[in-house]
């Protein structure tokens, strides 16, 4: 938002506002709005811009002896400029090629030494004395192109301001100014600071100064009496009152459109908008003091009289202004004439009812439109126009009145013509505004203040809320231009902001430094992050919506998963059923990126259909997966590195008596359906199911592009913590650890967990009765091709004492009872 600052003096000055808006200067009001009401992102001293540039008189014209389109010209500068040559009547002489030079007139001389102002900001052009067809020119007359207050190119910027010469041509038309630029989204939900009237205010009240809106300026405002008001037809039809809540037009007959007076050309222009005519640079003037759109029609374009607001229909086309013709593909507010488009609501006018010099009759229109549709619009057609920058923040509705009584007015002042029709109000929105009730303590606590409510009351009428105190409580009820005051809490950030966030408390507000419950749930994830990584696994993180490409390659059913209506892309068109898909996925890229062995995990959730809550929403499945995945052909067999991995997880849990059932014994599952049931088991714990281990189908072994030596293992994460034990503390064992490999020779239909059963229960039992700890884990399997009817599993057992060395003696003593347990329980013979 561009805040010219001679414009808040002139709002102030004029209809008696408030005082000087910047009493300590610039630098202190900067400072000011940076703290207080928006980020500051430059200042620029317009000013400069005009530097040395004065008003003259031109004196005589004459026709330049050796140029047919040249003039020779005397101008008057009241001897203001001390350096340029003059003549011996104390003139200077200037060659000029504008065709409308003429003795008598005043112009802008930009002299010798002095910049061109449109090149000011790009590559700087400093006018020289130089001689042209034999006539030296000491300076140049200005057109509004060279001025940087338009295009026009064609003739002097004619001075129409009273002035003499030898002024300042910047403090003649206000251009001795500086422009704020402050940040558009500190005033989101500000729609009242994109005009300068709504600054103006804020500008006074957190300089604790009172502001008093201009007279016109009321939510009942109504135009003067007209007798011959009725002379054009004039009709408003409003097909979407939720989208378009008040929309007013009035009709006037007999304008004059001509080029606009020069102050409101460089008004414009200040503010970076380009002049056009009188009426349409009167509704930009307008839009840019007040914040409130507003639209002209040519009144004989519109053809049935007629203003009607409704949807668009797919396929229709419409013309803009500046000539752009747009498709509406997607739904938008339009403005019609009653059978064709003329205008699309809130963002841009039709160029088939352009006011141009040809235009006689008028329509001024000041509506409202929905800020969310006409975000909508905007975004969809790229037109960030500024009338769209000002709905899309929800302009006030109650405004309308005031504004286009206003716009009549001007109009008349600038253009002539008389009002043709009654003023139309077509209004769908309740006129009652609630008070707000809020005590001085609910405010102070927030704050970190002390104010009385006296002094909260004096801060909210400066900005024209009405307040009244009772005690210790405030009743507030907002300008009806305020549209964010709903709740107490705005009014303690409008008290805030107003006496200035650089005057609250340093000090930190009490704190209760008891530490937080931790939460169960956070706490075991972490734990399982632990005992993962530590295993050598690496986190991954993943989609949980997922394209239904991938449902298919991992045989899912996408009929099971919830679909995304509004999917952000689309690749990402289902919640995934589990997250085994997602992490396999992942392994061949990289596997292709080289790295040849590797084990990845997820925690994540997902989401079956029909599968509900006590609340009858989707439940939300927590889930952990791990896959493990090897270029090494001669790796053990994947299922079995899975099933230790797993083993590794749960013993680290605290659990121990998880059971492995095959899983082709088992029903099948909706979302399990990539594991090969030959080759797979489901995890039980008691009569609870905790989740499945396996190596994958080929078929999606294909789709994904998996290794040979690939498997893994989901987990219900809700069942782990219930069955997990918390972690136990064991300090470092001091002392040295004792390791042998203990193999035993036995039948070979002996299965592997029958024998690790007997090895784990017997020397459990013997460490216990000395006192001993114990770990172990599995070595090999191996049968010799001369015997078929044994084979020898080997383990390697590593044992320590928690105070003390264990000899050799008493380590082979204990794995000799083992062996005499194992020959006597299960016929398996130590080697």
């Amino acid at each position: 938002m561009k805040v010219s600052v001679n414009w808040i003096k002139f709002i102030n000055d004029k209809y008696g506002c408030a005082a000087n808006p910047m009493p300590g200067g610039i630098d202190k009001l900067v400072e000011k709005i940076g703290a207080q009401l928006g980020a500051v992102e430059e200042v620029v001293d317009l000013g400069k811009k005009y530097e040395g540039i004065l008003i003259v008189k031109v004196v005589s014209c004459e026709k330049h002896p050796n140029a047919d389109k040249l003039t020779f010209c005397l101008v008057d500068d009241g001897r203001a400029n001390k350096k340029v040559k003059r003549n011996k009547t104390g003139l200077i002489e200037v060659v000029c090629g504008a065709p409308n030079v003429k003795a008598g007139m005043l112009a802008a001389w930009i002299p010798p030494g002095a910049t061109v102002p449109r090149t000011f900001d790009k590559e700087p052009f400093v006018i020289e004395a130089r001689e042209i067809r034999g006539k030296t020119s000491h300076g140049m007359l200005a057109s509004p192109k060279e001025l940087a207050l338009g295009d026009s190119h064609e003739g002097l910027l004619v001075i129409d301001e009273p002035a003499k010469p030898g002024q300042l041509f910047a403090k003649v038309y206000g251009l001795d100014d500086y422009i704020i630029d402050i940040e558009n989204k500190m005033f989101t939900h500000r729609p009242d600071c994109f005009g300068m009237l709504g600054i103006a205010r804020e500008i006074a009240g957190i300089q604790g100064q009172v502001f008093k809106s201009p007279d016109w300026y009321k939510e009942d405002a109504s135009l003067p009496a007209d007798g011959r008001k009725n002379v054009l037809k004039l009709q408003v039809k409003n097909d979407v009152p939720k989208l378009v809540p008040r929309f007013c037009a009035v009709a006037i007959a007999d304008v004059k459109v001509a080029s606009s007076p020069t102050w409101l050309q460089i008004c414009l222009a200040s503010a970076g908008v380009k002049s056009i005519n009188n009426i349409v640079d009167t509704t930009n003037y307008l839009m840019l003091e007040t914040g409130q759109p507003l639209h002209a029609y040519d009144y004989d374009k519109l053809k049935t009289g007629i203003l009607g607001v409704r949807l668009s229909k797919k396929g229709e086309e419409l013309q803009l202004l500046g000539g752009k013709t747009i498709k509406l593909d997607q739904e938008a507010v339009v403005i019609t004439d009653g059978s064709k488009l003329i205008g699309l609501g809130g963002v841009m006018g039709g160029a088939d009812t352009e006011v141009d010099q040809n235009t006689k009759n008028i329509v001024l229109e000041v509506a409202n439109f929905d800020m969310n549709a006409t975000r909508r619009t905007a975004m969809a057609y790229g037109l960030f126009t500024d009338a769209a920058t000002r709905f899309t923040k929800g302009q006030s509705p109650r405004q309308n009145l005031a504004v286009i009584a206003r716009a009549v007015d001007e109009v008349k002042k600038l253009a002539g013509g008389r009002q043709a029709s009654a003023l139309l109000d077509d209004r769908y929105f309740a006129k009652v505004r609630t008070p707000l009730k809020v005590s001085a303590e609910f405010i102070n606590e927030r704050l970190g203040l002390r104010l009385s409510a006296k002094e909260m009351q004096k801060l909210l009428e400066n900005v024209e809320f009405k307040v009244k105190t009772l005690s210790n409580k405030l009743e507030v009820t907002a300008p009806f231009w305020r549209t964010d005051i709903e709740i107490p809490e705005d009014i303690v950030e409008e008290i805030g902001r107003l006496y200035g966030y650089d005057h609250l408390s340093l000090s930190l507000p009490p704190r209760d430094l008891t530490p937080t419950n931790l939460n169960p749930n956070i706490v075991f994830k972490d734990r399982l992050r632990d005992i993962l990584t530590s295993a050598g696994a690496n986190e991954v993180l993943t989609y949980s919506f997922v394209h239904g490409d991938l449902l298919k390659k991992a045989g899912q059913d996408s009929k099971d998963a919830y679909q995304i209506a509004n999917a952000l892309s689309p690749d990402l068109q289902y919640y995934r059923l589990s997250l085994t898909p997602s992490l396999l996925d992942k392994v061949h890229p990289n596997i292709r990126a080289g790295f040849d062995e590797f084990a990845l995990f997820e925690i994540g959730k997902g989401h079956l259909k029909g599968l509900v809550d006590e609340e009858g929403l989707p439940k939300e499945l927590e889930r952990l997966s791990v896959i493990l995945a090897s270029k090494n052909t001669q790796a053990s067999a994947p299922y079995f590195a899975a099933k230790f991995f797993c083993d590794y997880l749960l013993h680290g849990l605290g659990i121990h008596n998880a059971v492995y059932i095959p899983l082709n014994l088992q029903k099948t599952s909706k979302t399990a359906t990539y594991y090969n049931p030959d080759r797979a088991a489901l995890i039980m714990i008691g009569d609870r199911k905790i989740g499945r281990v396996g190596e994958f189908k080929q078929s999606v072994a294909a789709a994904f592009k998996l290794p040979k030596h690939c498997a893994g293992f989901a987990l219900h994460v809700d069942e782990l913590l219930v069955a997990s034990l918390p972690p136990e503390y064991k300090p470092l064992n001091r002392f040295p650890e004792v390791e042998q490999d203990f193999c035993l020779r036995s039948p070979a239909d002996l299965s592997y967990a029958e024998l690790t059963d007997l090895i784990i229960k017997n020397i459990t039992k013997l460490t216990k009765a000395h006192g001993y700890e114990f770990w172990w884990k599995p070595i090999d399997i191996f049968q010799k091709d001369s015997d078929k009817t044994h084979k020898q599993t080997t383990w390697r057992i590593i044992l320590f004492h928690p105070e003390r060395t264990l000899t050799t003696q008493e380590t082979n003593l204990l794995l000799d009872k083992l062996a005499e347990l194992a020959k006597k329980e299960l016929n398996a013979e130590r080697i």
